[in-house]
This record gives C-alpha cells, sequence and structure tokens, in this order.
C-alpha cells in the first residue's frame, strides 16, 4: 500500500457505502485492519469529525473545486496551515507545531506579519522578533 496507508495497520471509518468488502479486502491484503465504527455515532471518532467540519467551514466552502487535483492542493493548503499555524482551543490556544519563539506573546514589541494561503481564506499573525 503507498500513499497516506504505507504505514498504517488500522484505518478507522464510519459505515459509508465507499467502504466495501472488495476495499477492506485489499487493505486486509496489505496487513490493515478495517474497524468500522458503530451505525449512527460520530461520537466515536470526534477528532476526524471535527476536522472535516473545520475544513469544510474554514476552506472547503469558499471554493468552487475544479477536479481532484484542486481539491487536493485545497486540502494540502489547509492541513499545513492546520498544523503550523492554526492556534487550536483544546490546546489552550496553541499551536500543534510550536516554534522556538512564541507566536502568541503580546508582552513584546514588534512588527506583525501575516502570512496567507489560498489567496487571503487562510490567514496567519505572528509577530516579528524585536
Amino acid at each position: 500500500m503507498d500513499g497516506f496507508l504505507r504505514s498504517a495497520k488500522f484505518l478507522v471509518h464510519d459505515r459509508d457505502p465507499l467502504f466495501t468488502k472488495t476495499w477492506k479486502l485489499l487493505l486486509k491484503s496489505d496487513g490493515i485492519t478495517s474497524v468500522s465504527i458503530p451505525a449512527q455515532s460520530p461520537h466515536c471518532n470526534p477528532q476526524a469529525e471535527r476536522f472535516i467540519k473545520s475544513i469544510r467551514n474554514e476552506c472547503l466552502d469558499h471554493f468552487i473545486v475544479f477536479g481532484e487535483a484542486h481539491l487536493r492542493h485545497l486540502v494540502q493548503q489547509y492541513v499545513a496551515h492546520y498544523n503550523a499555524e492554526r492556534f487550536h482551543q483544546a490546546m489552550g490556544g496553541k499551536l500543534l507545531t510550536q516554534n522556538d519563539a512564541s507566536a502568541n506573546d503580546n508582552s513584546t514589541s514588534g512588527r506583525i506579519k501575516t502570512h496567507s494561503r489560498l489567496a487571503g481564506t487562510l490567514n496567519f499573525y505572528q509577530r516579528s522578533a524585536a
């Protein structure tokens, strides 16, 4: 198996008809165990459900997608923003990937820089070192 399932041992998924017996056999042939969550229970996979809601609300709802390559580009840009530039409330307003210097330090003086992705749809603000 190549791609994002390269080193996976399990694939937890909902009961979407997309996951057919043939698909599950393909996964099994590569040593990946397919695990379906119970029917009508999104609480069993809340991180995935929340990520899907976030990417739809913050990114995909603002674009008309012109094919698979365009969708992949949008998702790639959002994932980079989500992992390194988006502040997460559940983590006390911190970034998932922290830089050496605190990006949310209002006690220092310095110019605030803006980093934009996808023509300004996704923005990240960071105070430069004084």
